[in-house]
């Protein structure tokens, strides 16, 4: 398995696979977490990074740079692969993607009621450094926001 720059052309198998990477999110937000809109409007300001299976897409993230800095999110392994190394994976290739950039940083963020979350990025060498507020106009179920961390590149 191979890891690539995706074409604008395969919106709309990200838009499905990133909604079913994060139906696990359901227990504190209704709906899909992105639209083919959105997906669309994120390809003039960076990447996505996916890994295919038997043709078959297995994972996506989406890069960005931002000055010295790279942003990485919507990191998704498709459910019957998760927990097989390919988030990992990925998420190495973003952070070979920021460095061939120039950038100095990877940031992302994650929200707070993905308890898993934290300790997985640790791992990986991230560090918690803030906070922002969840979108006001996303109904939840609970109250949440998100954390961001960090790590040198």
């Amino acid at each position: 398995m191979t890891i690539r720059v995706a074409e604008i052309s395969e919106a709309e198998g990200i838009v499905t696979l990133i909604n079913a990477a994060f139906r696990i999110e359901k227990f504190f937000v209704d709906g899909d977490r992105i639209n083919l809109d959105q997906v669309l409007s994120m390809f003039p300001k960076g990447e996505f990074l996916m890994v295919d299976d038997d043709g078959a897409p297995a994972g996506c993230v989406y890069v960005e740079r931002r000055g010295e800095r790279a942003y990485f999110g919507l990191l998704s392994i498709d459910p019957t692969r998760q927990r097989s190394g390919l988030g990992s994976r990925l998420v190495a290739a973003a952070e070979q993607w920021g460095r061939e950039k120039g950038c100095r940083f990877m940031d992302l963020r994650i929200v707070n009621l993905r308890e898993e979350l934290p300790a997985f990025y640790q791992r990986l060498g991230y560090v918690e450094d803030g906070a922002d507020p969840f979108p006001p106009d996303t109904p939840t179920k609970l109250p949440c926001h998100f954390v961001n961390m960090s790590k040198a590149l």
